[in-house]
């Protein structure tokens, strides 16, 4: 397996590219491709993945994820054991070579070893192989937590560590022109970094360069005392004296005063340059890869064209402030001037014309207002013969469209042009622009501690990522709450997170003076069409994190085509993120603004209505895909009435499990969203929908999350019918967690509400779930019983479902012996699947009839059926049972005398259960695996095995594999502890006696076959 994480995130196997999944996904993955070869613990991995507010479900999210790595790997054909479970952690256990950053980071470590043998020639060659595919960032795209950040971080370092040793090759072997093809960008980008500066002065000397060596000292200098307030090291100055005492006349080109060609000053100095940028920032932080990445691109275009480069981004993303540092950045090779306009785009102010721009600029370059045209074409004209005289950079800021801007465009080679904006502009001239995202969390963290105080915000970590995450990891919101700090001294950084968390209105505290989040949001918003700014606001009500164009239109209650148009026209703006595959999202402040905007502008009742058709619509494509994987049940659920929308549903797309595992995390939200909300109708129906989709996928805590809403929804309603269907689905999902009592608590009570009202096909279903917690709680009789009476109920009732009954009848007859009659059950359960199609019953009847083939001794059948019912669960994305399916694989695999094939499916069923958190099947897999390891002879491992299952069986209250760990102890332990020994048989013979199991009868054999000591 080759494993990429030097700019984007890829994985290959086999030729075969791998699909990674969701970005947490692929954050796990980054995280221990990083350190490959290391065990990486659960905690590191979910600080990492949530490191502000880990959701009670991170732990289960985390197996998911794990899990759908592995069967990623395994279906692409890597080695078994790619990625492992340790303990309380995961290890990716692959070649570390196979990951990019350990080869060059190696490629490094090996060139320093190969100068210190006095090999240079080769050392250049070694770290020229590293560094050509090391441009980019680790894990460029990926969202990545402190740890991931840190090591991105310390990566970055090393490559700069790396360009500076072999820079210095060069200039030693007296290729200097190499050098300074590798320290231009890179010493743009690091100002402060004084062995690159000095590195690149000795380039430029070498090269005959010394106005640009002495620039670079000036510019090093400048950045020094500005960022750091400190004066250059002493390499820096010893160069800066040698280049004085040996400077030769120098001619740049200047611009004077009045836009004519002059001659230099004295010492080379360029003489009257216009310089109109603002003052730069002192606290700059982050954007270093963005800023890398302009640099380059400017650096590679200004010899063949005019550079004309657009920053984009939402308002308050920090576009002006980058523009800025970045025209600094360029001084030493743009020295000529520096120009700088508000072209007022958005705001209030009406924007600028481009002749009244051109007016503007050419005074800035020092024209006499005597000699500027009248007319636009004449200044025009005026305009681009000035620029072509020197090396000028032109910041036109805040622009509103790209006819502003056209004008003002150079058409010779010298000048660079940076463009900001809240909107998208079409310039095929520009190339791509550079879209401005917020920071990332340690960034924002940064800023806000360079604006408040830093001591203020280490002293309070947790409260400090708490004001950030609020303020979305907006620059301008940051800064503004830093403000908010330093101007009250008295105030904690909790004071100011409890202040932002307050609810609604709590975007106003992000104001200073005149300076407001919400002000530079209601710039962007107020030019907006009438359609589109209810649009805007309507969208703000989607509770999850993006939507879809359907959804949109729902909300806005408007036809498709419309609803795009105003979709476009807010991307246009920067209003909303377009996240790929027609999915859109808001900025998380921005939600709050368009959310608190709605409600001083839009009447409740038509909130309200908004809200209802987005549910309606959700619940009714939910009810579609329930309808595939239950057809009978989930056609009891629909929705009354005809769907007000249609055409909406249709426009969703193919509704199958996929369009359920992508809306998987929306819709768990909208469940709550629709109970707090008070339409309660829709929680408990929603979450009923996909019910059967989460429990096939084994998203228990997914259930657990939606139907305790939708319980609650369901009891505010009155509706006993509801209450009894969440309660009924709810226990299934603790019954997988083995929450025995609660589950059985909410059954029995949902049976009792049916029988009062009377539904005998609820209520048989209901029973039936019933049985199933009885054998499981170990009261085998009571569960063929009640199954037996469903059975011979049905007989006179063909309404109710039998596939509903059979599993949990086969089940407990064949945990008490009655193999025979057990395998007529399962037999009858398999045909009833292949009449309804229904390949969920089939995948469990052929695993049901293989566990009995097991408990007959007819293991080559049992394994015939165990792998077409795995095979059926692979096809079908089924996860549901898989655990204890490969554990019987594995019991019979041991049957046949296959051990090493039955570990390694005993090992899987335990991984497997322990990712989704079944805590019965984890008891059954270390049983097994116990069974198992004791037939290959590795007594110890396998009483770990047993001691480890009983420990979690009698912590769940499994009744029948706490009676296997103690009789599997028992067996270990004979030889040397005949007392201990005994002590298990009759504690595990107890059980199965009460139980009724057919496993009594061997441990009471070996109790009369073992002697009791006199």
């Amino acid at each position: 397996m080759e494993i990429q994480v030097l700019g984007g995130l890829a994985a290959r196997t086999n030729g075969i590219t791998l699909r990674l999944g969701t970005p947490k996904q692929q954050a796990v993955l980054g995280m221990l491709a990083v350190h490959a070869g290391r065990l990486i613990t659960t905690p590191q991995l979910v600080d990492e993945l949530w490191p502000d507010d880990p959701p009670r479900s991170a732990v289960a999210n985390l197996r998911t994820y794990a899990a759908s790595l592995r069967r990623t790997f395994r279906s692409a054909g890597a080695a078994e054991g790619s990625l492992v479970r340790e303990g309380d952690g995961y290890r990716l256990s692959i070649d570390k070579v196979s990951v990019d950053v350990v080869r060059v980071v190696q490629g490094h470590a090996e060139a320093r070893e190969l100068i210190r043998a006095g090999r240079p020639e080769k050392a250049v060659e070694v770290l020229t192989r590293a560094l050509r595919s090391w441009h980019h960032p680790l894990l460029a795209g990926v969202r990545v937590g402190p740890l991931l950040s840190a090591r991105r971080e310390a990566v970055a370092q090393e490559r700069l560590a790396a360009i500076e040793l072999l820079t210095e090759l060069h200039i030693k072997s007296g290729r200097s022109d190499l050098a300074l093809l590798l320290l231009r960008p890179e010493a743009g980008e690091q100002p402060v970094r004084e062995r690159l500066q000095a590195l690149l002065m000795r380039a430029l000397v070498e090269t005959d360069d010394l106005a640009g060596a002495r620039a670079v000292y000036d510019e090093t200098r400048r950045a020094l005392e500005d960022q750091l307030g400190v004066t250059p090291g002493a390499e820096l100055e010893q160069l800066y004296r040698s280049i004085m005492e040996g400077r030769r006349a120098q001619s740049p080109l200047a611009l004077s005063r009045d836009g004519l060609l002059a001659a230099p000053a004295a010492g080379g100095r360029t003489a009257g340059a216009a310089a109109w940028l603002p003052r730069s920032i002192t606290d700059f932080v982050g954007r270093t890869g963005v800023i890398g990445a302009l640099l380059r691109d400017i650096d590679r275009s200004r010899s063949s064209a005019p550079v004309v480069r657009v920053i984009d981004g939402m308002a308050g993303c920090g576009k002006t402030t980058l523009a800025v540092h970045l025209a600094r950045l360029l001084l030493p090779q743009y020295p000529d001037a520096q120009l700088f306009i508000d072209l007022r785009g958005h705001g209030g102010a009406t924007p600028l014309s481009p002749a009244v721009a051109l007016l503007t600029l050419l005074r800035q370059l020092g024209v006499p207002a005597g000699r500027i045209p009248t007319d636009l074409e004449g200044r025009i004209e005026l305009w681009r013969r000035e620029l072509s005289r020197g090396r000028v950079i032109i910041i036109l800021d805040n622009a509103a469209d790209s006819q502003q801007i056209i004008p003002l465009m150079p058409t010779e080679v010298g000048s660079v042009v940076l463009v900001t904006t809240r909107r998208k502009l079409f310039m095929p001239e520009a190339g791509p622009p550079e879209s401005l995202a917020v920071l990332t969390p340690a960034e924002a963290v940064e800023l806000l501690a360079v604006t408040a105080g830093r001591e203020r915000v280490a002293a309070e970590p947790a409260a400090a990522a708490e004001v950030v995450r609020f303020c979305g990891h907006l620059p301008l919101a940051i800064r503004l709450a830093g403000a908010r700090l330093a101007h009250r001294g008295a105030w904690r950084v909790a004071d100011l997170a409890r202040q932002l968390s307050s609810g609604r209105g709590a975007i106003d505290h992000l104001a200073v003076e005149d300076r407001t989040v919400a002000g530079a949001f209601a710039a962007s918003y107020q030019p907006l069409s009438r359609k589109t700014k209810c649009t805007f606001r309507m969208i703000a009500l989607h509770p999850g994190s993006d939507f879809s164009l359907p959804m949109a239109a729902a909300l806005a209650d408007l036809p498709l085509d419309e609803t795009s148009d105003s979709l476009d026209e807010l991307l246009d703006r920067h209003l909303l993120e377009e996240v790929g595959d027609g999915r859109f999202r808001l900025h998380d402040l921005m939600r709050r603004y368009a959310s608190e905007l709605s409600q001083q502008v839009d009447p409740p009742s038509v909130r309200t209505e908004a809200a209802d058709r987005l549910l309606d619509l959700c619940v009714r494509a939910a009810l579609v895909v329930a309808e595939t994987l239950e057809p009978r049940p989930a056609s009891l659920q629909l929705l009354p009435g005809l769907p007000p929308r249609p055409d909406l549903i249709e426009e969703l797309g193919p509704l199958g499990v996929e369009w359920l595992e992508r809306e998987r995390l929306n819709l768990t939200m909208m469940v709550r969203f629709a109970e707090s909300a008070g339409r309660d109708e829709y929680a408990w129906r929603l979450a009923r929908a996909i019910w059967r989709f989460c429990y096939m996928r084994s998203y228990f805590d997914d259930i657990l999350t939606t139907h305790q809403f939708g319980l609650a929804a369901a009891e505010r309603s009155g509706d006993r019918a509801a209450v009894a269907l969440m309660q009924n689905y709810l226990a299934s999902a603790y019954v997988r967690t083995s929450n025995y009592p609660m589950a059985q608590r909410l059954v029995e009570s949902a049976i009792a509400a049916y029988t009062a009202l009377g539904d005998a096909q609820n209520l048989a279903r209901f029973r039936g779930n019933l049985s199933a917690i009885y054998w499981l709680t170990g009261e085998i009789g009571a569960a063929i019983r009640l199954s037996r009476a469903l059975v011979e109920e049905e007989k006179r009732e063909p309404a109710l479902d039998l596939t509903l009954i059979l599993p949990n009848l086969g089940i407990a007859l064949c945990v008490a012996g009655r193999y025979q009659e057990s395998l007529e059950v399962h037999r009858l359960h398999l045909w009833l699947s292949r009449v309804r199609a229904d390949d969920f019953h089939r995948l469990n009847a052929l695993a049901h009839l293989g566990t009995v083939k097991i408990r007959l001794g007819q293991f080559e059948s049992a394994v015939r059926l165990l792998r077409a019912s795995l095979n059926l669960r692979r096809r079908t994305g089924h996860r549901y049972g898989e655990p204890e399916v490969r554990a019987d694989l594995g019991a019979a695999l041991r049957g046949l005398g296959q051990l090493r094939e039955a570990r390694h499916e005993h090992e899987t069923a335990l991984e497997l259960a322990r990712d989704y958190g079944e805590r019965h099947a984890e008891c059954v897999a270390l049983n097994e695996l116990g069974r198992t390891l004791e037939a290959e002879g590795g007594a110890e491992s396998a009483l770990r095995a047993h001691q480890q299952a009983l420990k979690l069986a009698t912590r769940i209250d499994h009744r029948f594999e706490q009676g296997r760990a103690l009789a599997g102890i028992a067996e270990l332990v004979a030889a040397t502890h005949s007392d201990e020994a005994r002590r298990h048989w009759l504690r595990s013979l107890a059980i199965f006696e009460r139980m009724g199991v057919p496993e009594r009868f061997e441990v009471q054999r070996r109790l009369d076959q073992f002697p009791t000591r006199r």
